[in-house]
């Protein structure tokens, strides 16, 4: 009888991909990048790249396959710009890039560090090279956010992941006219208590992928017990004219820490993704993650094996 797990994500042999020695420029670690496809078939990551102060920026890296020989900017892509934005005092984090077709523009949307806490911003581009900054779009405290790439009844759609009192932190949609006035909030999926290993913090990981079922949701759980965190990936589907509504949800984690790239780093048993790149057949599914918030790894799995997962759940 075999035993094993369900693999629904198959690293690449030659993980990390992607580390700070690779740097044009001096960085203590790069991680957590935002993914996508360019119109040319290029792939590209806008990295979180933390420098020796422990601030980050973004900074980007383009390969014609996806896997192997990075093309990686000079120079910093996007910085902090505290000067005009005071949200970004401590640095910005976590890119999540979702292309608008109506705008024909990239939506990219981070964290935002400032001195009362994380809150969610959003720029547009058309290059990475040029951007244009709408500033803080969530409040402190507040992280892992990404718009869908279409309005909905008349809407963009906003899903992020504010913090209670209590200190929970769920998951939320927000519905915005013109991308910088946000409102209706509603939580839609609620981390799990007690031993589970999604409980009391959830959020979003890459930007919500569109299907004929539904919105595949790829979301990271946090279990925390005496030896620390432990970050793992989880799988939920969200109604596609409705996406306020949750369809389905797996019990167990799909993806998390085994290699040494993942168990060990500045911050020890973690997967974590902003990215994802969907191939030309249309299925194969292409993650790329932070290891250890360290480097930067990349595993393949089917959307369609993802969606007969969660339709047994």
């Amino acid at each position: 009888m075999n035993n094993r797990p369900l693999e629904l994500f198959h690293r690449h042999k030659h993980n990390p991909i992607l580390k700070a020695e690779n740097w044009p420029y001096q960085a203590n670690s790069v991680f957590n990048p935002g993914a996508t496809l360019l119109p040319d078939g290029t792939t590209l990551l806008l990295c979180r790249v933390e420098d020796r102060r422990g601030l980050s920026h973004f900074c980007a890296a383009r390969s014609a396959n996806g896997v192997d020989g990075w093309k990686i900017d000079p120079r910093p892509t996007l910085i902090p710009d505290a000067e005009h934005l005071s949200e970004e005092l401590w640095g910005i984090e976590d890119p999540r890039i979702t292309y608008l077709p109506e705008l024909k523009q990239y939506a990219v949307v981070y964290t935002a560090y400032s001195s009362d806490g994380p809150g969610v911003a959003l720029t547009l581009t058309k290059d990475f090279v040029h951007f244009e900054r709408y500033g803080m779009i969530m409040q402190p405290e507040d992280k892992d956010a990404a718009v869908l790439p279409r309005r909905i009844n008349g809407h963009w759609v906003l899903i992020h992941r504010p913090v209670s009192g209590k200190k929970n932190a769920n998951m939320w949609i927000s519905f915005s006219s013109n991308l910088r006035h946000w409102g209706g909030q509603k939580q839609i999926m609620e981390a799990r208590l007690g031993g589970w290993w999604d409980a009391n913090r959830i959020g979003l990981s890459p930007p919500p992928i569109e299907t004929p079922e539904g919105w595949l949701v790829i979301y990271h759980g946090v279990k925390k017990n005496v030896s620390g965190s432990i970050y793992r990936l989880g799988l939920a589907l969200f109604d596609l004219e409705a996406p306020g509504h949750c369809l389905k949800r797996g019990d167990e984690w799909v993806f998390g820490p085994e290699e040494q790239c993942e168990l060990c780093g500045d911050v020890d048993k973690v997967v974590f993704s902003c990215g994802t790149t969907l191939l030309p057949d249309g299925d194969t599914l292409r993650l790329y993650y932070g290891a250890a918030d360290t480097s930067i790894a990349m595993a393949e799995g089917s959307v369609k094996a993802m969606l007969k997962w969660l339709s047994r759940k």
